[in-house]
């Protein structure tokens, strides 16, 4: 094995590690409700448990599609798209919590894998045209996989807040 080959190996280790801890946290805010918790909003945002888990599970499979396919895994920037994604932060009736943390994990076991058997973490993809992405711009894997460790992080610090809203508890602390 050479020093190369070591390095990327413990690279993705460090990733792989870094956002276990990320999505454990942000499990272990959802841990004790009931649906309807889950759906409620405790802020004048639409902001819900549920529908955290249901963004953060829906943008980790986008962006570890698109370390594989491309642009077309994250899709247009259309004002349906724009709605859609606003809906995806949202627990709809029907939806169980038990459910999305299912699928959540289901997404998480697939990225694991999808980072454990990539070639190289140097390889990138266009990002697709749209106004928040700079024209032209590509991303490695490697940082496809840091925006999805922030994107759980950040959220799961917004779930934090949002649990100690609705009932007092905390995921740390």
């Amino acid at each position: 094995m050479t020093t190369e080959t070591a390095a990327e190996d413990q690279e993705r280790a460090d990733f792989l590690e870094t956002l276990s801890t990320h999505r454990s946290f942000l499990r272990h805010t959802v841990r004790d409700l009931t649906d309807d918790q889950a759906r409620g909003r405790t802020t004048v945002s639409e902001l819900c448990l549920g529908g955290l888990i249901k963004h953060v599970t829906r943008a980790e499979k986008r962006w570890a599609d698109f370390i594989v396919r491309g642009p077309i895994a994250i899709g247009s920037g259309d004002e349906a798209a724009i709605t859609a994604h606003a809906a995806g932060f949202r627990m709809l009736e029907g939806e169980t919590l038990a459910s999305l943390l299912e699928n959540y994990e289901e997404v998480a076991r697939g990225t694991d894998d999808l980072v454990a058997s990539l070639p190289s973490l140097d390889a990138t993809q266009p990002l697709p045209e749209a106004p928040w992405f700079e024209p032209g711009a590509r991303w490695s894997a490697r940082r496809v996989l840091l925006h999805i460790i922030a994107e759980t992080a950040q959220h799961a610090g917004h779930a934090d807040i949002i649990r100690e809203s609705l009932d007092g508890a905390k995921t740390m602390g």
